[in-house]
């Protein structure tokens, strides 16, 4: 499985962003799909998974109510829209690939990453 994801840049607190993470490779309905993000001196952490008929979602308490993940099967793309953006939001996100979906929370869990897209908050 190969991911690449996409989207990130500048925004202003309160502003919308949406990544896309793009996937490839023959088992992907086996695989369940995450963000995770790492701001910096920290470690990398949990924000959103779905499995891959999308009908299983989990958020992160900091991103619940504020951050959608969606997957659209005949794209392969997992997207992650972030809305009502704060300051602390500001991170490098990854997308990663994960099996099975109770290890979707899990970063040391993940098969498979995408390389990281810069998200910057500015107040």
């Amino acid at each position: 499985v190969q991911l690449q994801a996409s989207g990130g840049g500048l925004v202003q607190a309160g502003g919308s962003l949406r990544l896309s993470c793009a996937a490839s490779g023959r088992t992907l309905e086996t695989y369940s799909m995450g963000w995770f993000r790492q701001g910096p001196g920290m470690e990398r952490r949990f924000v959103a998974a779905a499995d891959w008929n999308g009908s299983l979602t989990l958020y992160s308490d900091s991103v619940k109510g504020r951050f959608t993940i969606s997957i659209d099967n005949a794209k392969n793309t997992v997207d992650l829209l972030m809305n009502s953006l704060k300051l602390e939001d500001t991170a490098v996100y990854y997308c990663g690939a994960v099996a099975p979906w109770r290890y979707a929370r899990i970063r040391d869990k993940y098969n498979f990453w995408g390389q990281g897209t810069q998200v910057t908050v500015s107040s």
